[in-house]
């Protein structure tokens, strides 16, 4: 069984009758890169400051490597996060910058600094002012602060937002460094679901600050394969129909007029006979595949 790198219990964070987080239960396991994704307000930093001791909760509680309550203080020593980007000064060289938190954080041996740099791929701009570094440069800089004191689980709030495709690439490259070379479990937020989808591993979708969906990507890419698409003004009599003749439940319903069907995808013909014997009114009938944007979509319309 794997490490259990974090565990939260029914963790909840309320702003006198506002609900920023209600009642989250997540699991993330050692080597998991974790994709926390939600649109803006449903609770993602929230959640990572409520981890980082940035701020407490209203209700529940969480567990770091194993461990609760007075053992957190000690445990949060083997987190790295990037939240609240670090105030860099934008005189100072990358090394500079760093060197500086490295004396916050008490530490003596500057060798992590050039480690750091090293692992976020800015070795040769470690002479560089930070005020010449494009936003991408600037959001890796951020990271090697977040893992300058070798952390075992780092947190990274929106660490894609803004970038161009080549900065995205770039950091995509830098968390899985991390991540196989370091073995650093990573905790990433976004909005975007198809950004994570190309460097995490397991996904959490979070909507109104309520867990709506926890998958691996094995299951995402399940949940997003081919299917055959049903448009029809009658959903609940079509869903009873697939049921009784084509002996199948292995289907979803998207919306006021469609259904989509992930088993008999070869058979078209037979599935519209089936509907058209019974008088279902079909708009529309063909095979097409979800993608990740329409399946995070039809997750949030369940909780709406």
């Amino acid at each position: 069984m794997s490490d259990i790198i974090l565990k939260t219990n029914h963790l909840t964070k309320k702003y006198k009758e506002f609900k920023a987080l209600d009642s989250v239960s997540i699991t993330i396991n050692k080597g998991d890169i974790y994709g926390l994704i939600g649109r803006n307000g449903a609770g993602k930093t929230t959640l990572m400051k409520i981890i980082t001791t940035l701020t407490n909760p209203t209700s529940g509680e969480f567990e770091l490597f194993g461990e609760g309550g007075s053992e957190l203080t000690e445990n949060k020593r083997r987190i790295g996060s990037l939240i609240e980007n670090p105030s860099f000064f934008p005189n100072l060289t990358a090394y500079e910058n760093l060197k500086y938190y490295a004396i916050q954080k008490g530490m003596v041996d500057f060798k992590p600094i050039e480690e750091s740099l090293q692992l976020v791929g800015l070795v040769d701009a470690r002479n560089k002012k930070f005020k010449n570094f494009s936003l991408g440069m600037k959001q890796r800089l951020g990271i090697a602060f977040a893992i300058l004191d070798h952390p075992d689980f780092i947190i990274l709030d929106e660490p894609i937002n803004g970038l161009d495709p080549i900065g995205i690439s770039d950091l995509r490259d830098t968390f899985k460094r991390l991540n196989e070379e370091k073995n650093i479990t990573i905790l990433i937020s976004s909005h975007i679901l198809s950004e994570l989808y190309a460097v995490a591993s397991r996904f959490c979708i979070l909507e109104k600050g309520s867990v709506v969906k926890e998958l691996s990507k094995e299951e995402l890419d399940i949940e997003c394969s081919k299917c055959v698409v049903i448009q029809t003004d009658n959903l609940k009599k079509t869903a009873t129909i697939l049921e009784k003749e084509l002996n199948t439940t292995n289907y979803k319903v998207i919306d006021k007029k469609e259904i989509r069907l992930y088993e008999h995808l070869d058979q078209i013909s037979k599935i519209s006979k089936a509907l058209s014997k019974n008088d279902i009114n079909i708009l529309g009938l063909y095979e097409t595949g979800i993608t990740l944007e329409e399946y995070f979509k039809s997750v949030i319309k369940e909780v709406n």
